[in-house]
């Protein structure tokens, strides 16, 4: 897992070069449900190197002078891009699709994500220093 941590730094700021904001989600105390897997092989899924790669784009984008944000995932894949909708089941985990019901957009549910991360990237760029998406209530 380090050489392709080490190899996809590397190809991202060679791709992208400097002056570049790299925005990733937060993804802190994630695991995932390793409970099918035999025992041998949970620790070794669940601890896929997220902190490892954010540290190796961090240290590789500070000598080309670009950055690397952090940003809360709550409701990336749960919010429509164009009308602002969050709500749990327009995203189909079977088909890998995301459908607002609201405005009907559709797309891929992991391009979804990538767009609502790209936002709040753009958030942080226009001053916001911890961006997030708010799930509004009707009370607003």
């Amino acid at each position: 897992m380090t050489d392709v941590n080490h190899w996809l730094a590397k190809t991202l700021v060679t791709a992208y070069g400097s002056h570049t904001l790299f925005v990733l989600e937060d993804l802190t105390n994630v695991t995932f449900n390793t409970d099918d897997l035999p025992k041998p092989l949970r620790n070794s899924h669940r601890s896929w190197a997220f902190f490892q790669l954010e540290s190796f784009l961090t240290y590789k984008t500070q000598a080309i002078q670009s950055a690397v944000v952090k940003v809360n995932p709550a409701f990336t894949s749960q919010r429509c891009p164009k009308c602002g909708m969050i709500e749990k089941n327009n995203r189909h985990h079977e088909t890998h699709e995301y459908w607002c019901a609201q405005c009907q957009y559709r797309c891929n549910d992991d391009r979804l994500g990538a767009m609502n991360i790209a936002i709040l990237g753009q958030d942080w760029l226009n001053g916001v220093k911890h961006p997030k998406i708010k799930k509004l209530t009707t009370a607003g």
